[in-house]
Order: C-alpha cells, then sequence, then structure tokens
C-alpha cells in the first residue's frame, strides 16, 4: 500500500513544469506535432505618407483581421487560376475568347434612296470622268450635226423605243407589269417625227448597227435577268428626259428652223412620270440581293455606252 502511494505525488508537493511537459510530450504525440499558434492582429507598417512632424516615418499598426480588403476577392485568392491560354498543372488549355469587333458593310453612294440613285451616281461618274470630258470636248468642238445623221439618230432611237415597249407588255414576268403604260413611251411619238421628215423629201434610212446591237442585247436581258433589264429601261428614259431636252434644241434650231419634235412631247410632267417608274423600280429593288444591285450598277454603265453610240450618229458621216 505504501508502495502504490509513493508512485503519486502527494497534494502538497509542487509539480515540476520540466516533468509536466516531457509528461504531455510522451504522453499525447498528437498534441505535440500540432502545434497551435495565436493569430496576429496587427503588423507593423510604415508609410511614407504618414511622417511625424520631426521628419521620422509613424509607426503603424494595421490590424490584419479587420484590413480593408484587397483587389482580389477571397475565392480568386483561395483558388489557384491560370491566365487564358495557359496550361495549368494537370489541366489542358483553356480557351482565349476573343471579342471582335463587329464590322458593318460600307454603303454604296445612292444606297439609302434606292437603285435608281445608284444608277444616277454611276452616270455622274461616268460623266465627271476624264474620258468623258475629252468626249464631251471633242463633241463641243466638231459639234456640226447633219440631217442624214439625225435621221439614223431618230430611226435607231424608234427601233429602242419600240423594243422595250414590248417587251414590257408582252412578257409575263411579274415584275414587268408595274412597267406598262407608264406614260414615257416614245416609239408612236417618233414615228410622228419620221412621217413629217419623210414629207419633207428627206429619206428614212433603215436602222444601224448601233442601235440592232442594242436591241439585241435588250432582248438577251429580258429573257436571262428582268432586273438587269429593268435597269437599261430605267436608263433610257432617264438619259432621253435629262439630255435629250439639250439635243433637241441643239438640232431643231441648226436643221429644222425651230420645229419642236414630238419625241419630246409628253402628256404631263417627263419628270412627274419618270418619278413613278422611279418609286416602283426602287420598290421592287429592295427585293434584289446585293450582288443583283452591283450587276445592275455595272449594266448602267453598259446602257450609256450603248446611248452614246446611237447619239453620235447625229455628227457622224
Amino acid at each position: 500500500m505504501i508502495a502504490k502511494m509513493a508512485a503519486f505525488p502527494s497534494p502538497a508537493t509542487t509539480l515540476n513544469p520540466c516533468a509536466s511537459l516531457n509528461f504531455l510530450k510522451t504522453s499525447s504525440p498528437q498534441l505535440s506535432n500540432k502545434l497551435y499558434f495565436a493569430p496576429k492582429l496587427f503588423t507593423k507598417s510604415t508609410s511614407s505618407r504618414n511622417i511625424s512632424r520631426y521628419g521620422n516615418p509613424l509607426l503603424l499598426l494595421q490590424c490584419t483581421k479587420f484590413s480593408t480588403p484587397s483587389l482580389e476577392s477571397e475565392t480568386e485568392s483561395d483558388y489557384d487560376s491560370t491566365e487564358e491560354g495557359e496550361e495549368g498543372e494537370g489541366q489542358t488549355p483553356l480557351p482565349v475568347s476573343r471579342r471582335r469587333r463587329r464590322r458593318y458593310r460600307k454603303q454604296y453612294p445612292g444606297e439609302k434612296k434606292g437603285i435608281t440613285e445608284e444608277m444616277r451616281f454611276v452616270a455622274m461618274k461616268l460623266r465627271n470622268s476624264k474620258s468623258g470630258a475629252a468626249d464631251k470636248g471633242e463633241i463641243e468642238e466638231t459639234w456640226q450635226p447633219s440631217m442624214e445623221g439625225f435621221l439614223k439618230y431618230l430611226v435607231d432611237s424608234k427601233l429602242v423605243f419600240s423594243t422595250i415597249e414590248r417587251i414590257v407588255d408582252e412578257s409575263t414576268d411579274v415584275s414587268y407589269v408595274y412597267f406598262r403604260k407608264t406614260g414615257l413611251e416614245r416609239s408612236n411619238c417618233i414615228s410622228r417625227d419620221l412621217e413629217w421628215l419623210s414629207g419633207q423629201g428627206n429619206v428614212i434610212p433603215q436602222p444601224s448597227n448601233p442601235g440592232i446591237m442594242y436591241v439585241r442585247y435588250l432582248e438577251e436581258l429580258a429573257e436571262n435577268s428582268p432586273p438587269l433589264f429593268l435597269c437599261h429601261f430605267y436608263n433610257i428614259y432617264f438619259s432621253h428626259i435629262a439630255g435629250g431636252q439639250v439635243i433637241a434644241r441643239k438640232v431643231s434650231k441648226m436643221l429644222l428652223g425651230g420645229r419642236e419634235l414630238e419625241m419630246y412631247k409628253w402628256e404631263g410632267d417627263a419628270e412627274e412620270l419618270l418619278r413613278g417608274v422611279r418609286e416602283k423600280l426602287n420598290a421592287l429593288g429592295e427585293h434584289w440581293s446585293r450582288d443583283e444591285k452591283n450587276r445592275c450598277l455595272r449594266e448602267s454603265t453598259k446602257a450609256f455606252r450603248f446611248l452614246g453610240q446611237i447619239l453620235r450618229l447625229i455628227i457622224l458621216l
């Protein structure tokens, strides 16, 4: 009994701290491996902006637990992240997401108003081109119309107008229906002018090569591509009204004694009649693709070239 009591110290006996620590190390290895450290609530920091009145930097105690939030959020700092396009350890490369600026197609001159306005810009470009200016100067210098050339011009013009009027009236294509009986028809008026000139002792010639070639081309277009044919249809009347008035005055003054031809008379205002055709063609052109419109612009150039060849018959001997 006495031996058992000697194994344990009496209550009055003071414990040795070293012995207690050794006891904890031997009895509880888990506690010795995981040491507990108290969190640091304050850190020392100095700032160059905080200077005492003696010129020494102030020592600041900054609370780490209640400090202001940093630029990174807790979730961003807690987890490893890889930049776009970089490979993380054991991870597949992330796809690079790039935003592309949306590019808008540049509009053609006059595109907002319609296809007829685009064709008008083509006509202005041809008129203001260097070749057009040179041709214009040449015509002004040698502008001496002859009766024989003027008769050829009238005959070929009648052939062109009668052809487009016949195609529009006889075609079964729906798009041609809107351009019937517009009030711009010229074939009957030219027939009356030729009849009067024949009565004045002039010999009416047969259609010449420029008019025949243009008519064949128009008939081919009418069968294969109605939009392209309608562009020629509009440009023929447009050029006749825009430039035909000036030509009529000059020829009438030099060859006909000032007589006004039936070719340049309309029942109503010619500009208003042409505006009606313009609005119908613009409405129809809204259903055309951009590729079809571009082809129409190229055909406008061809139309003015064909018409220019017929116009030159006035001064060619």
